[in-house]
């Protein structure tokens, strides 16, 4: 059984203080990519899942383990960064926790600030800036605030903008919708053909050079998708973004990403090929990532959904990563090192140079930024 705490979530940096309700003790994992919720890193008490005999916490006829969201009090939208291997400075994340799942998620162990496992609290336990907009658009009224060319606003950075909750929420067309009245350039990672319903917004972006979209793609296989993304578009749905996306006008590129050695890398010429026959511009492929108890994670899901593969993927990264699971140094996490990592980046540029795919993501505009004049701000005229 699991076991969570009530009482009050105390955020990092002098965030207000936010009540939470504790989940059930026992509910049914099933659909949830982490098999595990060991507690954050920070953690000094522990809990650990135990069957009594009496319950089990996987049992079919259990209810599903629910989501469950709050409200992130946050007093900024812009989060700022200067890591150099990273091409943006500044970006926004909406939502903290993302119920996508995708065991192999690199964003996980962010949950640990929040008290949170990186486990199934990580995707069941999410958090939200219901006034993201309007603290965006307080930022970009300041004197100082400028738009820089080569760094524009980077939104699906940490977790998805188009998780299944922004259907509820709509925070993400709401970020648009006041980046679009800034005339702020603004670039979007996702997995999800959600995206879609934020066409005639980015089809206006894109006309004035302001918006460049990426969806991931990890597979084509929609079986092994949906056991490693639970909560993810499948593959085929994401081509059919990139497809609705291009025939819009919107550019629009493909990240075969992560790919996992042994497990998902021999598709990688794969899925670029697919992305380009959609109408894809630019390709790119980012190695797998395993930072802290994601290992774990990972390492667990493989035991369980694919037993005869689990030591060769464990091996085969390792010789990515100079005998360990991860490499946290910059220029190197992104793309590894060694023979295997250096193959798979050969065989990235082979494929976009043949498939046209080598095009680049296009440079987005800035000096159409301008904030919009507020109520009574044309009396300044006279």
């Amino acid at each position: 059984m699991f076991f969570y705490r009530a009482g009050v979530l105390r955020y990092p940096g002098g965030m207000d203080e936010i009540p939470f309700k504790a989940q059930p003790q026992v509910a049914n994992a099933a659909h949830r990519a982490a098999g595990l919720n060991a507690p954050g890193r920070f953690e000094s008490r522990g809990h650990v899942p135990a069957d009594d005999g009496w319950e089990s916490w996987n049992d079919p006829d259990l209810p599903p383990l629910a989501t469950t969201v709050a409200e992130d009090a946050a007093r900024s939208a812009i989060a700022r960064n200067d890591s150099p291997d990273i091409p943006f400075d500044r970006s926004l994340n909406a939502y903290r926790g993302c119920e996508h799942g995708c065991i192999y998620c690199y964003a996980r162990p962010s949950h640990n600030f929040l008290g949170l496992s990186s486990g199934l609290d990580f995707e069941t336990r999410l958090f939200v800036k219901s006034d993201a907009a309007s603290l965006l658009a307080r930022e970009l009224r300041a004197p100082a605030y400028r738009a820089k060319p080569v760094t524009p606003l980077a939104m699906g950075t940490n977790t998805d903008p188009y998780q299944p909750i922004e259907r509820r929420f709509a925070i993400t067309r709401a970020v648009l919708e006041t980046l679009s009245e800034f005339n702020h350039p603004v670039t979007i990672t996702t997995k999800s053909a959600m995206v879609l319903r934020d066409l005639d917004i980015l089809k206006s972006l894109a006309r004035r050079g302001l918006v460049s979209v990426s969806l991931s793609i990890t597979t084509l296989d929609r079986d092994l998708a949906r056991r490693m993304e639970p909560r993810a578009t499948p593959p085929a749905g994401r081509l059919n973004a990139i497809r609705a996306l291009a025939a819009a006008g919107v550019p629009v590129a493909v990240m075969a990403a992560p790919m996992i050695p042994g497990l998902t890398d021999h598709e990688l010429e794969a899925i670029l090929a697919a992305a380009a026959e959609a109408g894809a511009r630019a390709g790119s492929f980012i190695l797998l990532r395993l930072p802290e108890d994601v290992k774990d994670l990972f390492a667990d899901w493989l035991a369980t959904h694919a037993p005869d593969r689990a030591d060769r993927v464990l091996s085969l990264i390792r010789q990515t990563r100079d005998g360990a699971l991860d490499d946290a140094r910059f220029g190197q996490r992104m793309r590894g090192t060694g023979p295997i990592a250096e193959l798979l980046g050969q065989r990235c540029a082979i494929a976009c140079r043949k498939l046209g795919l080598d095009k680049g993501y296009p440079k987005l505009r800035t000096d159409l930024f301008k904030p919009p004049p507020r109520p009574g701000d044309q009396l300044a005229l006279f």
